[in-house]
């Protein structure tokens, strides 16, 4: 039904949620407030009736209780849709290849999902439970914005706010001499994380050249007078966002001679982005250009002084999107 693609998001939400409580340490001190020994808690992945059942199954571990004892395990628990921050499903964007710049790769915008997590904290005394919980909840009021680059082929990164839903603690105290006590503190978050589709070459939906063959006249045999249209997509706007310079004075609809602050970056018979207006240069003398408005019928404005002035390049003709009223350059061979 649908090709193959993973992005492996969920599995790096779990490893960046896992690496925010992965340096939390307690401190012993003497009756002097001297500190006698750092521990450092233990973190691993799984549920925690495990650590439990290893604890009462192996007797033995009750002699090294600062190794046994305090510890923390997280846990993915549930994974939710979120309307809340839904987009419009059909918007798409468009990025470089990170890696060589050579390619334009695009992909559906994601779909918001939340990602539930337990974190389990084990302890004997009260008092390294209470280090280890407050080393923890300053942080989160109610959440922390964690960067995490979800797809790696297109380098995208985003915020994802960690929310700490609740906090539950259990104190089993009560029992006979040889029954261990176990403070347990559960803490479950809420991570708003996204979800992205498979990420394609741009190139896959837009056609970059089209040639079209046929005959003229009534003699059907006479094959030398088969003529070829060829057609290139190029952008009418630009989409690097790239500022070449500005105007230096405010031009009305009317005016074909614009005086710009510097057009050492301006070429003549080439095609420019003026706040959604195109417009192509006719001719550049010292830092005024002529230039016919209103190109492939965008809508000719006034402008005012310090309007930035784009360059419409092959860059941006790389970059055109499905959808978009490009120009065509038609040659015939």
């Amino acid at each position: 039904m649908f090709d193959y693609f993973y992005n492996e998001i969920l599995r790096r939400t779990i490893i960046s949620f896992g690496t925010l409580f992965n340096n939390i340490s307690i401190k012993h001190t003497d009756a002097s407030d001297n500190v006698v020994s750092v521990v450092k808690v233990p973190l691993a992945y799984g549920p925690t009736q495990k650590f439990l059942a290893r604890l009462e199954q192996s007797p033995d571990l009750n002699k090294p209780t600062a190794i046994t004892l305090p510890r923390m395990s997280f846990e993915f628990t549930g994974l939710t849709y979120d309307p809340q921050r839904k987009v419009t499903t059909t918007q798409q964007f468009t990025v470089k290849d990170p890696t060589n710049g050579s390619e334009t790769k695009k992909s559906y915008m994601p779909v918001p999902y939340n990602m539930q997590f337990e974190l389990s904290v084990m302890a004997k005394l009260n008092d390294d439970m209470l280090q280890i919980v407050e080393q923890i909840l300053p942080y989160f009021q109610p959440a922390y914005n964690l960067t995490i680059e979800l797809v790696e082929s297109i380098k995208e990164k985003r915020d994802v706010p960690i929310v700490l839903e609740n906090i539950t603690m259990q104190d089993d105290y009560e029992g006979d001499f040889t029954s261990r006590r176990v403070l347990l503190y559960t803490l479950r978050f809420t991570a708003k994380t996204y979800l992205f589709g498979p990420v394609s070459s741009a190139t896959t939906d837009i056609i970059r050249r089209a040639t079209v063959s046929y005959l003229t006249g009534t003699d059907t045999s006479n094959t030398t007078r088969e003529l070829s249209y060829t057609s290139t997509p190029r952008a009418i706007k630009n989409y690097t966002g790239d500022v070449v310079t500005n105007i230096s004075s405010d031009i009305t609809s009317t005016n074909t001679v614009i005086e710009v602050d510097d057009a050492s970056g301006l070429t003549a018979k080439t095609y420019i982005d003026l706040e959604g207006e195109e417009l192509y240069i006719k001719s550049i003398t010292g830092n005024k250009i002529t230039v016919n408005r209103g190109q492939d019928a965008t809508k000719i404005t006034s402008h005012v002084k310090g309007a930035p002035i784009k360059s419409i390049t092959t860059s941006d003709n790389n970059l055109v999107q499905e959808g978009d009223d490009f120009g065509f350059s038609g040659t015939t061979l």
